[in-house]
């Protein structure tokens, strides 16, 4: 076996199911979770259409690049969405068609990381674990950044000394955050630019929550924007990574795409060659009418929007916690240690959140999610209500 296999933590989840074990929770109505990220609102009913529509290609072996009619509407999206031109982005060499970010995120490290040099990989504190797990099973050493308060929830670039950037080979980016929804602004993509050239290391920039936020004249920006902004139109050590998961409520079409630099992904996708992971054809044909379709994501910004009025106008009273840049989490911090809030919550309330700490590690002295939790505001209304009236009540019995 793989001896970098043993060095893996137990996922997030596995660990709640611990925490959880032997409690009989004593609210008898319905259980709520706000644990996952994964979003409940309704499919495009027309993407599902074009699903149903193509099943008979599914006859046909699918390609690993994707066909060009995918990769043209998810060039087109990137136009539109990040004032690219057509000039600078390329639908035959700048794009690959993935399924899902987390399947590519993970292969992503497998493919870059040179095991010869000693490899370091950066990653945000807390973070989605995908990061640690590519970085342990590619051979590298992962170090955190803790992403707290009192930097305003981004990686603290000021911890990372000369010699861990000459050592750096990948760093993970996530903006906006999972699990705080900092978005990160376009002075401080630059900079992360800059020590990307200096130090020549690759940038993967997870961005499957941009198109989830409260101002429909203020979208996120993205790496690959910020790059052709500062006369980087070649996306030189950039890659991103983004999800109809979550932008069009499809979590289930394992669909997304990388995209960036043309030298990093042709090796990337001779990398995939291998790794058998083309996306077939009926899912393909349905991701080219969801890219090239807004409307469905204005509503359903519009409907995230109300439920963070909503929930927000509840919970303020009680709980530490803010409006985030974008995404669908909340990270407040706890009154109390937040295994301990989590498990109290299930116990009296049938209501799961994730703990913070469960999302973090130990670094510079803190686990930077500790005494925190992440609730994901993906299910209807009514029961995103109803659970933050049930946090309330909980919180007034502490």
């Amino acid at each position: 076996m793989n001896p970098n296999i043993q060095r893996l933590h137990s996922y997030p989840f596995e660990k709640l199911s611990k925490l959880f074990a032997g409690i009989e929770p004593q609210n008898a109505a319905q259980h709520i979770a706000l644990s996952i990220g994964e979003p409940k609102h309704a499919p495009p009913q027309f993407v599902l259409d074009e699903l149903v529509q193509n099943l008979p290609s599914i006859a046909k072996y699918p390609l690993t690049k994707g066909s060009e009619g995918l990769r043209e509407a998810i060039c087109r999206w990137l136009v539109r969405r990040f004032d690219l031109q057509n000039t600078t982005i390329d639908a035959g060499k700048h794009i690959i068609p993935v399924n899902g970010t987390r399947e590519a995120l993970f292969a992503f490290a497998q493919a870059v990381v040179d095991p010869t040099e000693n490899p370091l990989i950066l990653a945000p504190n807390p973070f989605y674990q995908i990061y640690e797990g590519a970085a342990l099973l590619a051979g590298a050493e992962i170090q955190y950044l803790n992403t707290t308060r009192e930097n305003d929830f981004l990686p603290d670039l000021d911890q990372v000394d000369e010699k861990t950037w000459q050592r750096c080979q990948l760093m993970y980016i996530c903006t906006p955050g999972n699990p705080t929804g900092k978005v990160f602004s376009e002075s401080y993509l630059e900079k992360l630019l800059d020590l990307a050239e200096k130090y020549d290391f690759i940038l993967a920039s997870d961005e499957c929550y941009s198109e989830i936020y409260p101002d429909e004249n203020n979208p996120p920006p993205g790496l690959l924007q910020v790059a052709a902004k500062t006369g980087r139109d070649k996306f030189e050590r950039c890659v991103v990574f983004h999800s109809l998961s979550k932008r069009s409520n499809l979590p289930g079409l394992r669909s997304g795409f990388v995209a960036g630099d043309e030298k990093i992904l042709s090796q990337f996708l001779r990398y995939r060659t291998y790794h058998g992971c083309a996306m077939s054809m009926p899912f393909q044909a349905a991701s080219i009418a969801a890219w090239d379709d807004e409307t469905h994501v204005k509503n359903n910004r519009a409907v995230y929007r109300s439920k963070f009025d909503a929930v927000l106008n509840i919970l303020k009273s009680v709980l530490d916690v803010q409006q985030p840049d974008a995404s669908f989490y909340l990270w407040p911090r706890t009154p109390i240690n937040d295994q301990d809030f989590a498990r109290r919550l299930y116990e009296q309330q049938n209501l799961t959140v994730l703990p913070g700490s469960y999302l973090s590690r130990e670094s510079h002295g803190i686990n930077a999610g500790e005494n925190h939790i992440r609730i994901a505001l993906v299910a209807e209304m009514d029961n995103c209500l109803d659970a933050a009236n049930r946090i309330k009540q909980f919180i007034k019995t502490l």
